[in-house]
């Protein structure tokens, strides 16, 4: 049989040339060290939390918590390094039960010939809590060194037993400064400049809104269609690249002045100029579940009870939001400002907490009166515990009158419903309570 002459497998091995495809400039431009991550200085700075962590050689358990883009894969990475552990990544989008048990498993036998496991885990949140719950025993007997990372707020996503177990950083959206590092390192990498203006180069900075990843995207895609001696100002970079910039930095001033001016319209029963502010936020790009979030904390804080649907809807909104996602979602915060800036308003919760709050910072070492304190011994039943409670169902009205106060405290009154929505029912009953009270104690 002759012998097959040995041939390049294809043209670029003919050519002498790397047979790998080319990389995405945001992975080619993946820092090899913890100092070139960009934007996280708070963390990683010299008296950052992780660089405080790494001096002294160990890592505990962490959950990265922070917008995407922000650099939560790359540090993941580089603690293994820097902690010469074994680094293996999983996401929950794609992991199930099986899976986790074959990275314990692995874990366990690598931990046996001495190499520990730093077990970085992608969307975390999205685990649930029975899953969530398999990650504790590995935790706790040194297993592996578990880093989550989440968009999420860890303490509405996470179990309360993981959060204790890890350490929570929050990583932060690049700010302008950041991305221009960024922009300036693929220039020296690629060995040539952005062919745009100084204006669009801003604009382009706002068109990353703080994602280091879409920055990157977002350069790949100005060099792609730049002709030879081509310079882009800020029309047409938005025409070619086929997007707006945000209509102002989440960073700056203007994401606070358009949040503030859609609270304040929610307050002053606006809807239509809370609907304008918040369809500019939208279409600037703002992250729905930040907004949904603020409307949340509209119900909250300016109608509490004066119409305890408020809050109900603005949650429902937030979990319409989460289930249909953009664009059908926007509808149901749509809805949910149009209810809350047409409720009756009120901060009587909200301010009769702050002043609960301020008492309780003031007496916080006083003992609830012995009345009212369970004696389940004979010592503490013989020092009075429980001497003299009244059990309010045994009484003719349901309603006892006994002072619940610590007694050198006496009666405060924290909470002062106004005479509007269903606040001027509690009112009603708050007054019929003092009414017998009074009656009582006279």
């Amino acid at each position: 049989m002759a012998q097959r002459s040995q041939q390049p497998s294809n043209l670029f091995a003919a050519a002498g040339l790397e047979q790998d495809a080319p990389r995405p400039l945001p992975e080619a431009l993946r820092p090899d060290k913890l100092a070139d991550v960009v934007g996280q200085d708070h963390i990683l700075g010299p008296d950052g939390a992780l660089t405080r962590m790494l001096e002294t050689r160990t890592l505990g358990s962490l959950i990265f918590w922070g917008p995407p883009g922000t650099g939560k894969t790359t540090v993941a990475r580089l603690l293994a390094d820097a902690t010469e552990l074994h680094f293996e990544q999983i996401s929950a989008v794609f992991s199930g039960v099986a899976d986790l048990k074959k990275v314990f498993d692995a874990a366990r036998a690598r931990r046996e010939m001495g190499k520990g496991t730093l077990l970085f885990v992608d969307e975390v949140h999205r685990f649930n809590r029975a899953q969530q719950d398999s990650f504790l025993p590995v935790m706790e007997d040194g297993t592996v060194v578990l880093v989550g990372a989440t968009t999420e707020n860890p303490s509405f996503e996470l179990n309360a037993a993981l959060l204790s177990r890890a350490r929570v950083l929050v990583f932060q959206s690049l700010d302008s400064a950041a991305i221009e590092k960024l922009f300036a390192r693929a220039e020296q990498v690629q060995d040539r400049k952005l062919p745009l203006d100084d204006e669009a180069r801003a604009v382009l900075v706002r068109m990353a809104d703080g994602d280091g990843r879409a920055a990157l995207t977002l350069v790949e895609e100005v060099w792609r269609a730049a002709r030879a001696d081509e310079i882009f100002n800020a029309v047409q970079l938005q025409d070619i690249l086929q997007r707006r910039a945000p209509i102002y930095d989440k960073s700056a001033d203007g994401h606070y002045n358009l949040i503030s001016a859609l609270h304040k319209s929610v307050r002053g029963s606006d809807p239509d100029a809370a609907l304008y502010y918040l369809a500019r936020m939208l279409d600037a790009g703002e992250a729905p579940l930040f907004l949904a979030r603020r409307i949340v904390r509209m119900a909250i804080e300016d109608i509490g009870l004066a119409d305890p649907q408020a809050l109900a809807i603005a949650n429902a909104a937030k979990d319409a939001y989460d289930f249909l996602g953009s664009p059908e979602g926007e509808l149901a915060l749509a809805q949910a400002v149009i209810y809350l800036a047409t409720a009756p308003k009120s901060n009587a919760a909200y301010m009769a907490y702050g002043a609960a709050t301020r008492a309780a910072k003031e007496n916080g070492s006083l003992l609830p009166p012995k009345h009212i304190l369970n004696s389940p011994t004979k010592l503490m039943k013989s020092e009075g515990y429980g001497s003299g409670y009244q059990y309010d169902h045994d009484t003719p009205d349901g309603f006892s009158g006994q002072d619940y106060f610590p007694e050198s405290m006496g009666r405060r009154q924290f909470y002062d419903p106004p005479e509007r929505g269903f606040e001027r029912e509690i009112r009603k009953r708050l007054d019929y309570f003092n009414k017998l009270r009074s009656g009582k104690t006279s």
